[in-house]
């Protein structure tokens, strides 16, 4: 019987060496060598710091940062709890929250259509990017708070809007992260006093 068993055997063994093991390293190997920031994680570096990746999207709080979209990841872009709110179109729950969240940014300020991905979450929750519509309507309440010309917070939105993958896959975008570093640095440049970032959701 054993007999039987060992071409099966050694075949899983030779398998689970080659494709779970070797193969996997391998490629490790050849994408660190070629794209080595992508395969480090695409990590934003600052005066020698890690303080965020392109592809993570992390909380803002105060008026001086542009916000994400809300996050239902643990207590929100908690990278170790991916997930969605899971709710159904329609839960009451869920409507009592868009309700809510949509009259905190109307109390900010805000006017005009409130841009869908200002009160909705992502299925993620790690979204690190919101639409040009959501950046836009953010640019008075943020110009207020740093003290900028709306003018200039506009043309850091307009420069920090990415087209289509590939010209045709998926929709405009703006990192939120890449375009608050932008932020504080025109603010420092500005003379004005870059604001703290936090780590409470928005609004």
């Amino acid at each position: 019987m054993f007999s039987n068993l060992r071409p099966t055997l050694t075949l899983l063994a030779a398998f689970t060496i080659v494709t779970g093991i070797a193969y996997p390293l391998a490629m490790t190997e050849v994408a660190g060598a070629i794209l080595p920031r992508q395969a480090g994680g695409s990590l934003i570096v600052r005066d020698g710091t890690a303080i965020g990746s392109s592809l993570i999207g992390q909380s803002f709080a105060g008026a001086g940062y542009f916000h994400p979209r809300p996050s239902a990841a643990g207590n929100g872009y908690d990278a170790s709890a991916s997930s969605g709110t899971n709710l159904a179109p329609t839960s009451a729950k869920l409507a009592d929250r868009l309700k809510t969240d949509a009259a905190a940014y109307r109390a900010a300020g805000m006017t005009g259509p409130i841009p869908a991905d200002a009160i909705t979450t992502s299925g993620s929750g790690l979204d690190p990017h919101i639409s040009p519509a959501f950046a836009q309507a953010q640019i008075p309440a943020v110009a207020k708070a740093r003290g900028l010309p709306g003018t200039l917070v506009r043309d850091l939105v307009n420069a920090h809007i990415e087209g289509p993958e590939l010209g045709f896959l998926g929709d405009p975008r703006v990192n939120v992260l890449q375009l608050n570093l932008a932020l504080d640095d025109a603010a420092k440049s500005s003379g004005a006093t870059p604001a703290a970032p936090g780590t409470s959701p928005a609004p």
